[in-house]
C-alpha cells in the first residue's frame, strides 16, 4: 500500500500537464514611466509581455513614443495615461503605420491595450490632442532645488563617538582581564 501510495506520488510531479502554457506569453513586465513636464511629474504605466527600452514626450507635438523590443510573435500589453498629461482623441502609429488599438477612458486616466504582432524592435507613437489638461505651467526650477546639506557634526552625533570609544575600551579591558586570570 507504500509503495503504491509512494508511486502515485512520485508520478504526480513528474508528469506535467498537457494543457500548460508557456509563461513568457503570460507574463507581464510592469514598467513606470516618470514624465516632467510643465513643472509636473506624470507617471505612466504599462504592463506588457515586451520591453520597453526607452520613452520620449514631446509637449510640442503632445506626442509619447514608446521604443519597444520583444522576442515574441503576439505583443500583449497595457498603457495607462493620465488625462491631465496627455487626453482628448487619440492617434496611434506603430513603425509609422496607423494603428487603432482598444482604448477605455474615464475623467482621471486613459487605459489602452496594445495588441500586435512581430518580433525585435518596435516604436509606437501615441498623439493626443490634449495636454495639461485642466492645469496650468508651473516654474520648473523651484521644484528642482536641492534641500542644503547640513555639514556641521551635532551633539547626537559627538555623543555617538564618544559611546563607541566607551565600549570598545570596556570591551578591550574585560579581554585583558580575562586573558590574566587564564595565566
Amino acid at each position: 500500500m507504500k509503495i503504491l501510495f509512494s508511486v502515485s506520488l512520485v508520478l504526480l510531479f513528474v508528469i506535467s500537464p498537457a494543457y500548460g502554457q508557456a509563461l513568457s506569453d503570460a507574463t507581464g513586465l510592469v514598467n513606470r514611466l516618470d514624465i516632467q513636464t510643465g513643472g509636473y511629474t506624470f507617471e505612466i504605466e504599462t504592463i506588457s509581455n515586451f520591453n520597453i527600452n526607452d520613452f520620449d514626450f514631446n509637449p510640442d507635438e503632445k506626442r509619447l513614443s514608446l521604443f519597444i523590443n520583444s522576442g515574441l510573435e503576439n505583443n500583449l500589453g497595457e498603457v495607462l495615461i493620465p488625462q491631465t498629461l496627455l487626453g482628448g482623441n487619440f492617434t496611434f502609429y506603430l513603425n509609422e503605420q496607423q494603428y487603432f488599438p482598444k482604448i477605455n477612458s474615464n475623467e482621471k486616466i486613459s487605459f489602452i491595450t496594445l495588441n500586435f504582432t512581430g518580433t525585435g524592435e518596435n516604436k509606437l507613437e501615441i498623439f493626443g490632442t490634449t495636454y495639461l489638461d485642466g492645469l496650468e505651467k508651473k516654474d520648473e526650477l523651484i521644484q528642482n532645488e536641492m534641500p542644503p546639506i547640513q555639514t556641521k557634526e551635532t551633539i547626537s552625533d559627538s555623543l555617538s563617538w564618544f559611546a563607541l570609544v566607551g565600549v570598545l575600551v570596556v570591551a578591550a579591558a574585560l579581554i585583558a582581564v580575562k586573558l590574566k586570570k587564564r595565566k
